[in-house]
């Protein structure tokens, strides 16, 4: 049964992503970072799992960032402000991309660099592939946050794809491993952005973090 507590955090998260989210700009390097004050959550992951996707669920739109088959698609760090309260970043995927060695070289720069230098992120979203769980490329990614000292949180996407078995079996293990790593959250978000499910929570969850 849904505490009050729980009731209003899900409310909170309603409202947030109820307003405006709009498109503020792409930024290809970390000169071009905007200058703001809102408080940041970055959305992070393999490429192709399914970050774009999500942030069109959360905002409940379907154009808001650019969903595509080819992995890599995401090349520069997009910035959307979600009602004057916060910003959401899409980061460029890792593991692989289709494009020269040199641009993916150019990528991995920018997301350090993003991580390391940006004062005002609260939270980055670790997005991992549910039927995949987490690679090596993601193990990377969570070591480099640990050093960075930037929290982070697992979402698990595309959760619609797995049997309900794989997918405690798959929680059981990520929770285990998540334990070791010191900048992150205890609590895996599980999702799919195709069925809907798990984004109230996961509103609920960012709205906390919202100025």
């Amino acid at each position: 049964m849904e505490t009050e507590t729980e009731a209003a955090d899900l409310e909170s998260g309603r409202l947030l992503f109820a307003q405006n989210c709009d498109f503020l700009i792409s930024a290809a390097s970390f000169e071009q970072l905007p200058d703001t004050d809102l408080p940041e959550i970055a959305f992070a992951g393999r490429s192709n799992v399914g970050k774009s996707s999500l942030l069109n669920a959360l905002a409940g739109r379907k154009n808001l960032a650019r969903t595509s088959n080819t992995p890599g698609r995401t090349q520069q760090v997009n910035f959307f402000d979600l009602g004057g309260r916060v910003m959401l970043t899409d980061l460029p995927g890792y593991g692989y991309a289709k494009a020269a060695k040199s641009v993916v070289e150019q990528w991995t720069r920018l997301i350090k660099s993003y991580l390391r230098g940006r004062v005002q992120l609260r939270r980055v979203c670790l997005l991992v592939d549910s039927r995949h769980g987490l690679k090596e490329t993601d193990r990377e990614a969570m070591t480099l946050m640990d050093d960075a000292a930037v929290a982070y949180q697992i979402v698990l996407t595309k959760c619609d794809k797995i049997k309900a078995a794989e997918l405690e079996k798959l929680l059981t293990k990520t929770h285990k491993e998540i334990a070791k790593h010191v900048a992150a959250h205890p609590e895996i978000l599980v999702t799919s952005s195709f069925k809907s499910i798990g984004i109230e929570d996961m509103r609920a969850a960012l709205a906390t973090l919202a100025g």
